[in-house]
C-alpha cells in the first residue's frame, strides 16, 4: 500500500517505538520500521527491505536503507546476525535466541528458545566479557 495509505495507528506504534528507542521518528524511519516489525518476528536484508519499501511508494535509497538498519540496531531495535553468507541479516527478534540457515536459498530460521544449551564456555580473555553466543545450524533439503 502507498505510503500515503498507512494506518495511522501504524504510523503511532512505528514511531513510539523510534521515540522509545532514542531515535527521531523521520518519515522514511517510520515507513521502514513500520515494514520491519509489523509482520512480527524477522529476517531479512538490506536489499529485501529496499524492495518492500518501493513497493509501497516509500522512495529511499538502498543506502538510506542501510543507514538506517544500522542505526536501528546502534539502538537496540535489531540485532545483525552474522552468518558467513553473502548477505548480512538482520533479526527484529533481538531476543538470545538461535538460528537454522538453509543451505541454497539463504532462508533463516529461528531455533526454538529451550531447544539448545551452551555449556563450559571458555573465560574472555582478560578485560572483556561474553555478551551472546550465537548458535547457526545449517539445513537443506533431505535427498
Amino acid at each position: 500500500m502507498p505510503v500515503a495509505q498507512r494506518s495511522k495507528s501504524t504510523d503511532r506504534d512505528a514511531a513510539a517505538r523510534l521515540r522509545g528507542a532514542g531515535l527521531r521518528p523521520t518519515r522514511q524511519r517510520v515507513a521502514l520500521a513500520d515494514l520491519l516489525f509489523a509482520k512480527g518476528d524477522r529476517h531479512l536484508t538490506a536489499e529485501e527491505l529496499h524492495e518492500e519499501a518501493s513497493c509501497i511508494g516509500c522512495s529511499c535509497s538502498l543506502a538510506t536503507v542501510y543507514n538506517t538498519l544500522h542505526q536501528f540496531t546502534e539502538a537496540g531495535l535489531l540485532r545483525v546476525l552474522s552468518l558467513e553468507t553473502a548477505k548480512t541479516y538482520f533479526d527484529t527478534n533481538v531476543s538470545d535466541h538461535h538460528h537454522f540457515v538453509v543451505e541454497g536459498c539463504n532462508r533463516v530460521l529461528d531455533i526454538p528458545v529451550g531447544n539448545i544449551s551452551v555449556t563450559d564456555l571458555p573465560e574472555a580473555p582478560e578485560g572483556m566479557e561474553i555478551t551472546h553466543v550465537d548458535v547457526v545450524i545449517r539445513v537443506r533439503p533431505k535427498r
